[in-house]
């Protein structure tokens, strides 16, 4: 039964990431959500809460523009995520920056440093036998 669950939530998120990302495009009006991208979806296990990362381009400024921006949209947003999707509860929409891209290029920046330092093996120095790396 869990199995099921998750992939209906699964499902759900990548259907109002959807619908959340059409709306952003084509009818939201608000000039702090442009350029602005929904990244992810994470509903809760009751599916009353569906946390929308968010991804922008700029500094700290323009985060706090685009939250705004979501904080009013976020009524006509939900009013048009149930109308298209026809849940029998609709999620309530909290946004979240999503800082992925900015933690993946600091981990790539640190095992280059690492690397440059000789703290890394190189991948022509690996072992030949799989075996011995496990």
């Amino acid at each position: 039964m869990q199995e099921k669950t998750f992939e209906r939530n699964a499902r759900l998120e990548g259907e109002i990431r959807s619908v959340l990302s059409d709306l952003l495009r084509l009818e939201v009006n608000d000039p702090r959500l442009a350029d602005v991208t929904v990244s992810t979806i994470r509903l809760s296990p009751d599916r009353s809460k569906a946390r929308v990362y968010f991804s922008v381009i700029g500094d700290e400024e323009r985060e706090r523009q685009a939250g705004d921006g979501f904080n009013a949209a976020a009524p006509f947003m939900r009013r048009h995520l149930g109308q298209r999707m026809r849940l029998r509860v609709v999620p309530s929409l909290e946004f979240f920056r999503d800082t992925s891209y900015e933690y993946g290029d600091r981990m790539e920046r640190l095992f280059d440093r690492l690397s440059d330092e000789g703290l890394l093996p190189s991948p022509e120095t690996g072992s030949e036998n799989p075996e011995e790396d496990a």
